[in-house]
């Protein structure tokens, strides 16, 4: 079940499930996304060409409707917060990153770790906002993963904000000691992403 994508007063993500044909759960159900918003208005104006003043109306509720029928309500890709040593590991992220550029991915990256040290002194602050706006939290694992406090913290933050989090294993080679509270440490692989994120 998809999560709703609105924001609630203290700036946390909504845990509330999507009501078919939006993006919002019950509570929420007024607010307006940006693709229904993107859809209402090219039917408004190709209806507004075709029949001027009332086809803008008729328009608008055929490019809802279409979108709502052809499933482009759904075709979301599911945001992602990459946490990974930052001292060790930064070329992990800019894998992940790489692969959320091809076209049949099912994720985008929203953010990634930051240097917990000087001169990211609110680093765990915007953090939290970005684990808070994510769908889901994947731990890039290597060498030293498992003794990472940025990580650490991320995952707990994770875990406070009730975003899943699953570990993968960065490299090739290597025996790589899973990150506490983190999950499944699973292959880095296309088809267990894709799994993953689906």
């Amino acid at each position: 079940m998809k999560r709703c994508k609105a924001t609630t007063k203290d700036g946390r993500r909504c845990l509330n499930g999507q009501r078919t044909g939006t993006d919002f759960c019950a509570i929420h159900a007024s607010e307006i996304s940006s693709g229904e918003l993107f859809a209402t208005a090219a039917g408004a104006l190709v209806g507004h060409a075709l029949i001027p003043g009332l086809g803008i109306v008729l328009g608008g509720l055929a490019g809802h409707s279409f979108r709502n029928f052809t499933g482009l309500n759904n075709m979301t890709k599911k945001r992602v917060f990459i946490s990974f040593d930052f001292d060790n590991d930064r070329v992990l992220r800019d894998f992940m990153l790489g692969q959320a550029r091809l076209p049949d991915s099912p994720f985008e990256v929203i953010d990634h770790s930051l240097k917990e040290a000087a001169p990211e002194r609110n680093w765990e602050a915007k953090a939290r906002a970005a684990i808070a706006r994510s769908d889901i939290v994947i731990v890039m694992v290597g060498n030293d993963t498992h003794r990472a406090g940025g990580v650490l913290k991320e995952i707990t933050m994770a875990r406070e904000a009730g975003v899943q989090v699953v570990q993968v294993i960065g490299y090739k080679d290597g025996d790589y000691t899973p990150v506490p509270n983190a999950g499944r440490l699973y292959a880095w692989n296309w088809q267990n992403l894709k799994k993953l994120l689906s």
